[in-house]
């Protein structure tokens, strides 16, 4: 490595997952082209990289938040470019981060464009996806699996029930992150988790009630009621926690389905909701080897689907409507546009929407590499998500910031809530 070039990471090599960072180069001769990297391994040892190519200006400088990429993983000025466009180096892979403490690790470094491109310089990105100070419970009460993260402080802080997409597992970015920005946040999973089953075949909203009175219980929640945040299958499911159950005041709806779907939902062991299905053999499958399923669900609207629809309207809270364009898990833009019809042919006002063109389905916090395909959890193969990687990561980035304000707005705190649980 040159001892002149400086590769710099600002304003800290360790950060959040979710905020933004300036790389920086200098030492370079005036002019000199050069390739930037971008390298990491996931909890699978999975390798993700990306490559851009910068001239330096003539200070022998360059800063990725003012120089455009010249050519590469992406073109033009993105300042975190080189996070977005890292690519596995296995097909249909998606980066696999469910273990909150343990840091996305990542490796800037800069190459000498001529020959086999020696290395000048190189810094290590720790982005943490747990905020200091903010503590991680595992769950296992009653019928409840999950995990429990709360903030630093005395607080009060609002709840939020993550519901992520609740198959095959936990994952805890999502709700590790919301919790290092001031929530308390429990995520929970649906199946197959630690002593769970592995399949199912019905879903009870009893075990939605027992996390929701489980989370409001805790010593540092100020909210009166709980916050809920899903994405895809979990849409639904939260739309029905919304609609049923009491104390739910701001529900996060992204990229789901305006009905209950797969599953027969049941409530105090009666059927309230049958499933909207889906029809396989409408896959087609494409050249990389995944399937396009956008139109394999059954029409919502259809007299002998009308029992899976979700009476939202209902909701005695708030609701954030999500929606990608270009999602081809299912018609999700579709979905938001007839729930915000049924809530205006009710005459509520008690929601607001969002759509972002050129977004795929999985909508997750900014700043991870985007994913274009991967195996599907209920499929049991690879598909595709959809979206424009640039595009895409740019939804991220605000999507992100109005999740939490929609939060902080409609969740209430009051310090003599909190005062009342000691």
């Amino acid at each position: 490595m040159s001892s002149q070039v400086r590769l710099r990471v600002l304003p800290s090599a360790r950060c959040l997952f979710d905020e933004p960072v300036q790389v920086k180069v200098a030492g370079l001769r005036s002019r000199q082209v050069v390739t930037m990297r971008a390298t990491s391994k996931d909890e699978k040892g999975v390798v993700f990289s990306s490559s851009a190519t910068y001239r330096a200006d003539g200070n022998g400088e360059i800063n990725l938040d003012r120089d455009p990429s010249l050519s590469g993983s992406y073109v033009g000025v993105e300042a975190m470019g080189l996070l977005w466009s890292m690519r596995a180096d296995k097909l249909h892979t998606k980066l696999k981060k469910l273990n909150s403490l343990n840091p996305h690790v990542v490796k800037f470094s800069v190459h000498e464009e001529e020959g086999e491109g020696r290395t000048l310089g190189e810094v290590t990105n720790e982005r943490c996806l747990i905020g200091d100070g903010v503590s991680r419970l595992t769950v296992k009460e009653g019928n409840i699996r999950g995990a429990l993260f709360t903030p630093p402080g005395e607080g009060p802080f609002p709840a939020v029930l993550d519901l992520w997409t609740l198959g095959g597992g936990l994952s805890e970015k999502r709700a590790s992150l919301l919790a290092s920005r001031g929530f308390v946040v429990l995520t929970i999973a649906l199946y197959g988790h630690d002593d769970m089953p592995k399949n199912i075949k019905v879903v009870h909203l009893d075990y939605f009630e027992e996390a929701i009175e489980f989370l409001k219980k805790q010593d540092k929640v100020g909210s009166a009621g709980v916050g809920v945040i899903s994405l895809s299958k979990s849409g639904d499911l939260a739309l029905s926690v919304a609609s049923y159950l009491p104390g739910v005041e701001a529900t996060v709806w992204i990229n789901g389905c305006c009905s209950n779907t797969v599953f027969p939902l049941y409530y105090k062991e009666s059927q309230i909701h049958k499933a909207l299905m889906y029809d396989s053999s409408k896959s087609i499958v494409t050249e990389s080897g995944a399937f396009l399923i956008k139109y394999n669900m059954d029409n919502p609207l259809a007299e002998e689907n009308k029992g899976s629809l979700i009476p939202i309207e209902r909701a005695k809270g708030h609701f954030l409507f999500v929606a990608s364009e270009d999602d081809l898990n299912w018609d999700s833009k579709g979905y938001m546009d007839l729930m915000v019809e049924r809530l205006k042919r009710y005459g509520k006002d008690n929601y607001e929407s969002v759509s972002y063109p050129g977004a795929g389905h999985y909508l997750e916090p900014p700043h991870g590499p985007y994913c274009p395909s991967c195996v599907h959890g209920l499929v049991g193969k690879p598909v595709l998500w959809g979206g424009e990687p640039r595009s895409h990561a740019a939804a991220e980035v605000h999507v992100w910031t109005k999740i939490q304000e929609f939060f902080k707005t409609h969740l209430r705190c009051d310090a003599t809530q909190t005062k009342a649980k000691y």
